[in-house]
């Protein structure tokens, strides 16, 4: 047996036992990466292990009916030989002929030299049997292999489109954020009405205070006025109805005369 250990091991032996296809399918093997493969080179490997498997299966009926064989003929020898004490007495004694004797001989002999080449095929078909079980063995720990790479894989591809679907939302949230203060705080419209808005109520100021200035003048005016009406006014709220008619029953005097 070889001394090469996993897949060069396993190469070998499927080059060993399936021919020239074998050797495509062993090179594929040995090169085979879990972490590059595809789902078709997972199929390959699948169908390379069904088939093996198969040969295995086949490959240990063969092993068992060489070890009954090798056990039954055993088993022939070992009582023949015990019976040739047996038959040399019944020879000695004219009990059977020469002839039969040496006819049990023949076949003890016989099955004596056929001893070891059945061993042989037994060990062959043992040897066969182990190297399938080891490629059956190393195919599925690589089918094995594959399919966890396949499944974190999966599970890492499935994350990251979560991750994406959440910032891609949180982006969408941020740009309808950003619309509405835009709306708030940045509206032409808006901004327009209130500077409008100052501007009149800043003209409707100075014309009060230009009002103001105006009306101070009249004010004053009338101010003055009011005080000349109310010197010049007589004191009645004293005077009797007597007095209140020799008031107006006098008549003014004549300024010339008054000033003689």
């Amino acid at each position: 047996m070889s001394n090469l250990n996993g897949w060069g091991l396993t190469a070998r032996l499927i080059s060993k036992h399936f021919g020239v296809l074998g050797d495509k399918v062993s090179e594929a093997i040995a090169n085979f990466d879990p972490e590059t493969a595809t789902e078709a080179d997972r199929d390959r490997l699948a169908d390379t292990l069904r088939e093996t498997a198969q040969k295995l299966a086949s490959a240990r009926a063969s092993f068992d009916k060489e070890q009954a064989d090798v056990i039954k003929l055993r088993a022939l020898i070992e009582n023949d030989e015990k019976a040739t004490g047996t038959l040399a007495d019944r020879l000695a004694a004219g009990k059977i002929s020469e002839a039969t004797v040496s006819l049990f001989c023949d076949e003890l002999e016989a099955n004596k030299s056929r001893l070891p080449l059945e061993v042989q095929e037994q060990a062959d078909a043992q040897e066969y049997m182990g190297e399938l079980q080891k490629i059956v063995d190393a195919l599925s720990q690589q089918l094995a292999e594959f399919d966890a790479t396949a499944k974190k894989a999966m599970q890492n591809l499935a994350s990251a489109r979560a991750q994406k679907d959440l910032q891609e939302l949180r982006v969408e949230r941020q740009s309808q954020l950003s619309s509405l203060s835009g709306l708030k705080g940045q509206s032409s419209a808006l901004n327009a009405l209130t500077r409008r808005a100052q501007t009149v109520s800043n003209e409707a100021a100075g014309m009060r205070i230009v009002a103001d200035i105006g009306q101070k003048p009249l004010d004053q005016a009338a101010e003055i006025d009011a005080i000349r009406k109310s010197v010049s006014q007589a004191d009645t709220s004293a005077e009797s109805t007597v007095d209140r008619l020799k008031r107006l029953s006098a008549k003014p005097q004549d300024p010339v005369m008054a000033a003689a």
